[in-house]
């Protein structure tokens, strides 16, 4: 991967995000809402906001499916492709104990991945009518939440640095109570 080739990915991911987030914003915001104005969520997402409105939101749903199911998808198929390259790039490492530390690495985000994009499906992509708001909610708080906060954990914990610093941190903080 060239610095190029980086840059140029968050350029288009940047842009892809915003005029989307724009796109939906602008239709969202032409909606009439003329009842309560409590959304019952834990944060302003826009399945609950079109729920209060009372115009229709026919437009709103065919906007997301039209832009938003190719963008899911293309990121999808990206990351499974690129988890093509690096499994066929780890099966080439000579040593088992190379292969095996890749392997680890890679299954804690593909671990995490998994979690973000199948939650993000269950809501979005695939609602079920007799999925229940309260699901739904917990599902959002998997994506929004548990990935981004684990994901810095898992990899902190696989460099033996800091694990060397937790590890002295707890024992002096355990030494520290006991006396």
């Amino acid at each position: 991967m060239t610095n190029r080739f980086c840059v140029t990915s968050i350029i288009i991911s940047w842009l892809m995000g915003n005029v989307i987030a724009f796109i939906v914003t602008i239709t969202s915001s032409k909606l009439n809402f003329c009842g309560s104005n409590i959304i019952d969520h834990f944060f302003c997402d826009l399945v609950p906001l079109l729920e209060l409105s009372c115009s229709d939101t026919f437009s709103v749903h065919l906007e997301i499916f039209v832009i938003g199911a190719p963008s899911v998808m293309v990121a999808t198929s990206i990351i499974v492709v690129s988890y093509n390259y690096i499994v066929i790039s780890v099966l080439r490492i000579p040593s088992s104990t190379g292969r095996q530390k890749a392997f680890s690495t890679c299954s804690s985000h593909l671990i995490v991945v998994s979690i973000f994009y199948w939650t993000m499906f269950t809501v979005y992509v695939f609602p079920k009518r007799e999925q229940t708001w309260v699901s739904s909610k917990i599902l959002s708080l998997l994506y929004t939440v548990f990935t981004p906060f684990i994901n810095p954990i898992i990899y902190s914990l696989k460099n033996k640095d800091i694990r060397k610093a937790i590890k002295q941190t707890l024992h002096k903080h355990i030494s520290r109570n006991k006396h």
